[in-house]
């Protein structure tokens, strides 16, 4: 699925390559195997409220707008409907146009933080509940409500930002923060990292009256799941009663051995709850997915 952008997206890169992995998780979970695409306006409270005092008679700013292209008969959604969805082909960009969304980044900000989750994860979530009623679901009815739910978790999970999973691991994370070993800083921290099988394994920071023998608790996550027999990993969550707690040098050098790609939850505070990637933390890395294994041979990687 290709998303037409239109609007400024915070951090601009990562934030796009999350949403489009989100709008074509959302494509598979609905069965659609054609070309389609989506025009996505970003805009603020004023901007989205504009939208629905001229659309909907409503004088309010909402999170999120859709304006269906296609027609759907009752209870048929655009999986079921190719041909429905193949009358809006457009030549131009070669693929079914779906519709227009409409997201208010203030929306998003402050639902983040009622939530308790991270700024981007609000925004999948948006932009998945938007393509969803680009495909015939809606939530008038409990049963179409819930139908739609299954639907935005299903697609969420499939990028590793399901609602329930990101909450669990915070929490469990916090939880670990509890057991943490730290009467010289006195800077508790605990993490929660999630195995590519789903299972989660937490730690806590375990400080040393020789300082450098301290083991912060992303290593002390890390080192419980290999020693439990996993190593591979898709994301961790990482909880501090203080500042953020972003993990340090040496622990983004570890997780790195195991997982590149990892997702970095992060919270602190009253709530508060911020996200990243490891290759945005840890960029140019140095670890077997970069070749580091050839290099110590003295080897070019590609041969």
């Amino acid at each position: 699925m290709n998303l037409l952008f239109d609007g400024d997206l915070p951090g601009e890169q990562s934030v796009r390559a999350l949403l489009q992995a989100a709008a074509d998780s959302a494509e598979a979970a609905e069965g659609i195997s054609w070309p389609s695409y989506v025009q996505v306006t970003l805009t603020d409270d004023q901007g989205i409220r504009q939208v629905n005092q001229a659309y909907r008679g409503l004088d309010s700013a909402t999170d999120v707008l859709s304006f269906p292209s296609v027609s759907y008969p009752p209870g048929i959604t655009a999986g079921q409907a190719e041909a429905l969805v193949q009358q809006e082909w457009d030549a131009e960009h070669g693929a079914s146009f779906l519709g227009d969304i409409i997201i208010s980044l203030p929306r998003a900000k402050a639902q983040a933080a009622q939530y308790g989750h991270a700024y981007e994860r609000e925004l999948s979530y948006l932009l998945v509940h938007g393509l969803l009623h680009l495909m015939g679901y809606d939530h008038l009815r409990e049963e179409d409500r819930r139908m739609m739910r299954d639907m935005e978790e299903k697609a969420l999970s499939g990028i590793g930002q399901s609602r329930d999973a990101d909450a669990a691991m915070l929490t469990a994370a916090k939880q670990a923060m509890q057991a943490a070993y730290a009467p010289y800083s006195g800077y508790r921290v605990g993490a929660c990292l999630q195995a590519e099988d789903g299972t989660l394994h937490t730690g806590c920071n375990v400080e040393n009256a020789s300082f450098g023998l301290t083991n912060c608790a992303e290593r002390t996550a890390v080192f419980k799941a290999i020693s439990e027999g996993k190593q591979r990993f898709t994301a961790i969550a990482i909880a501090a009663d203080q500042h953020p707690p972003w993990p340090c040098g040496a622990c983004r050098q570890v997780l790195s051995e195991f997982a590149p790609d990892l997702r970095i939850l992060i919270t602190w505070g009253d709530g508060q709850v911020a996200q990243s990637t490891l290759k945005e933390l840890l960029p140019h890395s140095f670890s077997p997915a970069t070749g580091a294994d050839a290099q110590l041979l003295g080897k070019d990687h590609h041969g």
